[in-house]
């Protein structure tokens, strides 16, 4: 009776997503023959619609996508907004989804489909202005973290999960692409990077690299384009030391269509911290020489590790936050960061939520001359 309510769901579903795109028969858009590596360069820059689509909570009532949209602190986002970040210059949108919303406890784990026509909406307004669209499945109440303790569960999601996604996007042009996971995969239950042992590393890091196996099998295994779709597999955490790590490994696929995800937040105690913690003091100032250095060893890391070897980097988050610094401190860090993971050849995709750099309420960047300063080095 489960798999055929399911069934009957997912059939649900994809009409709902069929409808939302104007009652049109879709048409399936034909995939280039291009690599990752050339598509990635394409890209440009990036920017996040941080803490929308992915917003959740069990606090979270009213029962529509768009409570769900609104609830971490961004307006309900309208086709005007997606607009403004491609007129604003940005080759590429990261969309993060928390495809649980909404779902069923069932069991059979099937997306909601008035929430999958709301993604699905968005995602088309920023395909339609011809920019890349990357989407993922992203912190989602955090049950990915329970993977190591409910590993055979987890796994049945996640396929599951990913199998309705891809159907959902099958016929989508080689301008989308998936992204496996946000910054779960690599678990402290196991490995502690602190303390743990060489046994626990290596079982931690198997199991990513398993997740990400999955991952490109599950999308190779779906219907439309998706034999063919460019694929972005989450790092080590998204950490780039651990990711650069000789343990983590890209996984098999066929046609040989993939990028590696990191994020970059480094220093931490500046790019994160506003107030001391116990794990750091809070920086205010950025730019040193051993500033200049650490960026420098980690771009580096990436570049040897994974460019030099034909494997394309999307740097998916980076951004520098907090009322204790000064703008142009952190306006310091965006473009000397920026400009140096473009150099190495990587896409970088600007953390942004409602209020940052972007005015979601007027749908406008809060300061154009400095975006067109973010991005230059990508029109140049």
């Amino acid at each position: 009776m489960k798999k055929l309510t399911a069934l009957l769901l997912a059939a649900v579903l994809l009409l709902t997503c069929s409808a939302c795109r104007g009652g049109e028969e879709a048409q399936s858009e034909s995939m280039r023959d291009i690599t990752t590596f050339e598509l990635v360069q394409e890209m440009g820059y990036g920017i996040n619609l941080g803490n929308t689509l992915e917003a959740c909570g069990s606090w979270i009532s009213g029962g529509s996508p768009s409570s769900y949209e609104t609830a971490w602190g961004s307006p309900v986002v309208t086709q005007e907004m997606i607009q403004a970040y491609a007129d604003g210059g940005f080759g590429v949108l990261r969309i993060p989804v928390a495809w649980s919303n909404m779902m069923a406890d069932d069991g059979t784990y099937t997306i909601n489909p008035e929430y999958a026509a709301r993604v699905e909406e968005v995602v088309d307004w920023a395909l339609g202005t011809g920019i890349y669209v990357i989407v993922n499945i992203h912190w989602d109440n955090g049950w990915v973290n329970t993977f190591p303790e409910n590993k055979e569960e987890c796994m049945e999601r996640f396929v599951q999960m990913w199998t309705q996604i891809a159907e959902i996007f099958e016929d989508r042009g080689d301008k989308l692409m998936f992204e496996c996971q946000n910054e779960e995969l690599g678990w402290e239950s196991i490995w502690n990077p602190w303390g743990g042992t060489d046994e626990e590393k290596a079982e931690s890091y198997a199991l990513v690299n398993e997740v990400n196996q999955t991952f490109v099998d599950t999308i190779r295994g779906g219907g439309g384009n998706n034999p063919l779709r460019h694929l972005l597999i989450s790092g080590y955490n998204t950490d780039v030391d651990h990711t650069c790590d000789p343990l983590f490994k890209m996984p098999i696929d066929p046609v040989n269509r993939m990028a590696v995800s990191v994020h970059y937040y480094t220093p931490s105690t500046l790019c994160i911290l506003d107030k001391d913690a116990s794990w750091g003091k809070a920086r205010t100032t950025w730019g040193n020489e051993k500033d200049m250095a650490e960026l420098e060893q980690n771009m580096n890391m990436l570049k040897e590790t994974f460019i030099d070897n034909g494997i394309p980097v999307i740097v998916g988050e980076y951004g520098c936050f907090g009322n204790n610094k000064e703008r142009e401190v952190k306006e310091n860090w965006m473009l000397t960061v920026s400009k140096a993971m473009y150099d190495i050849g990587a896409c970088p995709v600007l953390w942004d939520t409602s209020g940052d750099e972007f005015n979601r309420d007027l749908a406008e960047f809060r300061d154009p001359d400095f975006i067109a300063e973010l991005i230059k080095p990508s029109k140049s």
